[in-house]
């Protein structure tokens, strides 16, 4: 029998319109054997935990260079939340000021990726925080 694929969502929340980490981190894990699923540009909250229920993913991913990431964070977490999407990890990725890094941990968000992270590196962490048993 075939191990089951990680499932990623990758999104792009809020207004910004610059998408091309997003698609190098999505393909990086596509290579890596991950399922991906790239949402496209300017997605709502409401429609990232939408499609993550849809897509049944084990990661979200989120790219955020606007600096919206205090505000559109917190409502995907409360959005997983009230959809019971408890074991669903969060890693975001994008320009986040270190202040506001063990907040977003303290949250719920597993890893925080700065622009010039090693896909490696994330492809590391999100076969660590997921569990496929």
């Amino acid at each position: 029998m075939a191990e089951r694929k990680i499932r990623v969502l990758i999104a792009k929340p809020g207004l910004d319109g610059h998408d091309r980490g997003a698609k190098v981190v999505a393909r990086a894990l596509r290579d890596a054997g991950m399922e991906v699923i790239y949402t496209g540009l300017r997605q709502t909250p409401e429609m990232i935990v939408e499609a993550a229920l849809q897509e049944d993913v084990d990661v979200i991913g989120l790219s955020i260079l606007s600096g919206a990431h205090m505000a559109l964070v917190p409502r995907i977490l409360e959005l997983m939340k009230a959809h019971n999407l408890n074991d669903v990890k969060v890693v975001l990725g994008g320009i986040v000021p270190d202040e506001d890094i063990p907040i977003l941990k303290q949250m719920g968000v597993s890893g925080i990726f700065g622009p010039g992270s090693d896909t490696q590196q994330i492809i590391e962490h999100i076969r660590k925080v997921v569990s496929l048993e």
